[in-house]
């Protein structure tokens, strides 16, 4: 018998896509410091993450499958997590503003079965946004619990452009990769 998993993640939007995959697993969440150390490389950085929410939960379940993950907008290198306050959401939608950048969603899954971790990089363009469309999209959207301050799944269509890869991955897991590891584990 294969061992439980477990979605080591506070994200209803990662909860919705692992769901929607069809892949069967329960929650559990432990806190963890994240680094936000803009001298590391997006893929490491947002790995480094990862596992820490993947090891914390795996060490009180070391039967289970534990997938952790971690995502972050990056925009010149630097990373964007979520915003503190109001404020700063809109200081970084500015900043994305008519600009290409990165989103980095990395996971680690810590099994008896094995460990796999991967990283994906996405890249996402947004539309010029005038000071309107920020207060519009800010009024539309809970901004605050969103890396670079801004959902795809929400009202993207208002603020990005164009995205070159996996839309999965900028909502917050790409979904194809984990099941390709989960499978590669014997699921």
């Amino acid at each position: 018998m294969l061992p439980p998993i477990i979605l080591a993640s506070q994200s209803p939007r990662r909860r919705e896509l692992l769901a929607k995959a069809g892949v069967p697993f329960s929650l559990v969440v432990r806190d963890t410091e994240e680094l936000k150390d803009a001298a590391m490389p997006p893929q490491e950085l947002c790995l480094h993450n990862a596992r820490a929410k993947a090891q914390a939960v795996f060490r009180e379940h070391p039967d289970s499958t534990v997938i952790g993950a971690d995502t972050l907008v990056f925009l010149d290198g630097l990373p964007l997590g979520k915003p503190e306050d109001g404020e700063e959401a809109r200081s970084m939608l500015r900043m994305l503003s008519a600009r290409t950048h990165h989103v980095c969603t990395a996971v680690s899954i810590r099994s008896p079965l094995g460990v796999k971790d991967l990283a994906v990089l996405t890249e996402v363009t947004f539309r010029e946004l005038k000071e309107e469309d920020i207060r519009r999209y800010m009024e539309l959207v809970n901004v605050m619990d969103k890396a670079g301050s801004y959902a795809f799944q929400e009202h993207g269509e208002m603020i990005i452009s164009s995205v070159r890869g996996d839309t999965d991955n900028v909502i917050g897991l790409p979904v194809r990769e984990v099941v390709e590891c989960l499978r590669s584990l014997g699921y």
